[in-house]
C-alpha cells in the first residue's frame, strides 16, 4: 500500500503541475488577449488623439490665414490714406507755395476790412475803398493794405495751419481705420 500512495501523491503533484501549467498557459493566452485589446483601444486613441491634433492645426492654420488677409487688407487701406494724406500736404505746400511767390512779387496784397465806425469815430478814412465788383462785399467798405512782412507771417501760420488739420485729418482716418 506504500507504493500506491507514492503512486497517487505523484499523481496528484503531477496533475497539480499539469494543472498550474495549464492555468499559466490559459492565463497567459487571456493576457495576451487583453494586452491585445489594450493595444487595439491604445492605438485607436492614439489615432483619434492624431486626428484631433490635425483638425486643430487645420483650424489655427485657417485663423492665421483669415487674420493675415485681415491684416493686409488693413495694410492696403493704410497705405491709400497715407497716399491720401501726402497728397493733400503736397497740394497745400504748392497752394502755400503759390501764395508766397505771389506775394512776394507784388502780384497779390492782403489787406483787412476796417470797422467803417471805428474810422469815422477816429476822423480819418486812411484806407482804401473796396471795389463794388468785388463778391460778398459792399460798396464803399474800407479796407487796409497789410505790411509785406506781415502778410508773409500771416501765410506762414496759415502753412502751419493748414498741414496742422492735414496731420490731424490723417490721424483721424488712421484711428478710425484701426477701429473697424
Amino acid at each position: 500500500m506504500a507504493l500506491s500512495w507514492r503512486w497517487g501523491v505523484l499523481a496528484l503533484v503531477f496533475g497539480a503541475a499539469a494543472g498550474a501549467r495549464l492555468a499559466w498557459l490559459w492565463q497567459a493566452g487571456e493576457l495576451e488577449r487583453q494586452a491585445a485589446g489594450y493595444e487595439q483601444q491604445l492605438a485607436a486613441k492614439d489615432l483619434a488623439h492624431s486626428q484631433e491634433r490635425e483638425d486643430a492645426a487645420v483650424a489655427a492654420l485657417g485663423q492665421l490665414e483669415e487674420q493675415q488677409k485681415a491684416q493686409r487688407t488693413l495694410e492696403n487701406r493704410l497705405q491709400v490714406q497715407d497716399q491720401t494724406h501726402w497728397k493733400e500736404m503736397n497740394d497745400a505746400q504748392q497752394a502755400q507755395a503759390r501764395l508766397r511767390d505771389r506775394l512776394a512779387t507784388a502780384d497779390l496784397r492782403l489787406s483787412v476790412l476796417l470797422d467803417a465806425g471805428t474810422i469815422a469815430a477816429q476822423g480819418g478814412d486812411g484806407g482804401m475803398r473796396a471795389p463794388a465788383d468785388t463778391g460778398g462785399l459792399v460798396d464803399g467798405t474800407v479796407r487796409a493794405q497789410l505790411d509785406p512782412a506781415h502778410a508773409r507771417r500771416i501765410v506762414a501760420i496759415t502753412d502751419e495751419g493748414d498741414r496742422g488739420l492735414i496731420a490731424l485729418k490723417a490721424c483721424q482716418a488712421y484711428v478710425s481705420t484701426l477701429v473697424r
